[in-house]
């Protein structure tokens, strides 16, 4: 895995080079995929007598999705300790959610024990019913569905309750430019998404009961 550092207000030490190449093995061991580890650091120095603070950024890019983690501290090397348990911890998260999936059956599947289908909210027909069918005891109407020219996909999942900055992990994690979700502390429907460098949006729905004229309709 190749590994670039860059300072920003702050020049890169040797020191800091052989922590980073001791430190980032185990990030290696987790993605052994990942082809390279970019990490950023930021020195910001404040007037009003507060202590200067180290800011250190962590991209992790390869064949999956980019991983990004961030952290700070007046130290940049406990930064980048902190910076790297983050990542390590969305490593940890991604690689137990691909093992629960493999061994979760993926969609629907006929099981020839019991000839049920599973997965699948569907009760397959009796034989009695498909004779009744095939003899015309059971009239079946055909309906032709109206053409549309607009073709509109839909997809539904299970909403998950959680922080915005779960939710700006979960995002950063599958890659997406953004991401649905419940928030936990107001219960409102709620989107987070990315904006330009590290800045982040979100978007809630307040829920309310609908006017009285549209109940009427």
């Amino acid at each position: 895995m190749e590994t670039s550092i860059v300072g920003v207000g702050v020049s890169i030490s040797d020191r800091f080079r052989t922590v980073v190449e001791e430190k980032t093995a185990r990030i290696q061991t987790l993605a052994p995929r990942a082809m390279r580890l970019e990490i950023k650091v930021t020195h910001r120095a404040y007037r009003n007598g507060r202590r200067p603070d180290e800011t250190v950024e962590l991209t992790l890019l390869g064949k999956g999705p980019v991983v990004r983690a961030e952290a700070i501290d007046p130290d940049k090397f406990t930064a980048l300790d902190m910076a790297l348990d983050k990542l390590a911890e969305q490593l940890r998260r991604a690689k137990e959610k691909r093992i629960d999936s493999r061994n979760q059956s993926r969609g629907p599947h006929f099981e020839k024990g019991s000839g049920a289908l599973a997965g699948i909210d569907v009760q397959p027909a009796s034989v009695d019913v498909l004779q009744a069918v095939a003899t015309g005891t059971v009239p079946v109407a055909e309906e032709e569905e109206e053409y549309s020219p607009v073709v509109i996909r839909t997809k539904n999942f299970d909403a998950e309750w959680m922080t915005v900055e779960e939710a700006v992990d979960r995002m950063e994690l599958v890659g997406h430019d953004f991401f649905l979700f419940v928030d936990v502390r107001t219960d409102h429907p709620s989107v987070v998404y990315r904006r330009k460098g590290w800045d982040y949006g979100v978007i809630s729905l307040t829920t309310a009961a609908p006017p009285a004229e549209a109940l009427a309709s």
